[in-house]
């Protein structure tokens, strides 16, 4: 539940800000992306104030229909920032999630964080989370009717998009409270077939780069675990997060677990985990990283063979 109190400390910090500065975790979902530019707009709307939007790693090629995606600007072409007023850190998990936007957020004199991920170790000074919530998006539309702040139909695309994204298109939703969002979106005019046929839509290297990685797949443990690899060579042809190759491997029968090692930078090798019925954000924990019980990752510093071989073994425990 939002508090009064939340609402007006996050009023009283927003209007006497000059600047804000919105971020969220590196390489952008679809709940991260749209929670930033969601939130962004509510600002301008109802504050009449510009924010400065950020981010660090790749935004995936089919979030670039969603509304105000130019807003958003890599951390390094951003130079003109001396001092910050207030950041907003969203859907961040924990700060080293955040990458190159940390300058920012380190500058600030206040710091706002909205999230629905589980961390121990908080670094706002106003919290606005909620653990139970399907996606971030979740709190920013609640947020919005807390406050009562007037909100436009672009808005609601934006929080429909990230639900739909980090529910795995409804697939990982636990409540009826998100869904009984999603249907007021719609009866307001929120075209959902739209929103499902742009997240569809990728450039054709990608899909063909991520088909070929899931037929070289490898399985273990009786079928249980597959593994599929991108390297170097074909990380450069994909948009970082390798969710079609995730989609393909979680549709063959008898999986449990699914993992795409995706090799970054040279000892830089990006882990997804997604579980059928099974676990895996404890997982992801172990290699450094976090996410939600059944599609978590991380950032493993060490050669692909290295992660290979530490991913196999802590399954391999799990699964006896």
């Amino acid at each position: 539940m939002i508090t009064s109190d939340a609402i007006k400390i996050f009023d009283e910090k927003i209007r006497a800000a000059n600047t804000i500065v919105l971020c969220a975790h590196k390489n952008p979902d679809g709940d991260a992306l749209c929670s930033v530019l969601a939130l962004a707009h509510l600002i301008e709307l109802n504050y009449a104030k510009d924010v400065i939007c950020t981010y660090d790693g790749n935004i995936p090629d089919n979030l670039d229909e969603v509304p105000f995606r130019k807003k958003i600007r890599f951390f390094e072409r951003i130079e003109d920032v001396e001092s910050v007023d207030v950041a907003i850190v969203m859907d961040y998990g924990i700060a080293r999630n955040i990458g190159g936007p940390d300058k920012f957020v380190s500058m600030a004199d206040f710091i706002i964080e909205i999230d629905h991920h589980i961390n121990d170790e908080k670094i706002g000074a106003l919290c606005i989370d909620d653990v139970n919530a399907a996606a971030t998006v979740e709190i920013i539309y609640n947020l919005m009717i807390a406050a009562g702040w007037q909100y436009d139909l672009l808005v609601l695309r934006l929080i429909m998009t990230g639900i739909i994204t980090d529910t795995g298109f409804f697939k990982y939703v636990k409540h009826g409270d998100v869904m009984r969002i999603v249907a007021d979106m719609v009866d307001a005019g929120v075209d959902m077939q739209r929103i499902i046929n742009d997240l569809a839509n990728k450039p054709r290297k990608t899909v063909v780069t991520e088909a070929a990685s899931v037929g070289a797949a490898e399985f273990f443990f009786g079928n249980k675990l597959a593994l599929a690899i991108i390297d170097a060579t074909q990380y450069k042809r994909i948009d970082g997060r390798g969710e079609t190759a995730l989609g393909l491997l979680g549709q063959i029968h008898g999986l449990d677990y699914i993992v795409l090692l995706k090799e970054q930078k040279p000892n830089q090798i990006g882990v997804s985990l997604r579980g059928r019925h099974c676990p895996v954000d404890k997982i992801a924990t172990a290699l450094g990283g976090g996410g939600h019980e059944f599609a978590a990752g991380a950032v493993v510093n060490d050669t692909l063979e290295n992660v290979k071989k530490r991913v196999l073994e802590l399954f391999r425990k799990e699964i006896k």
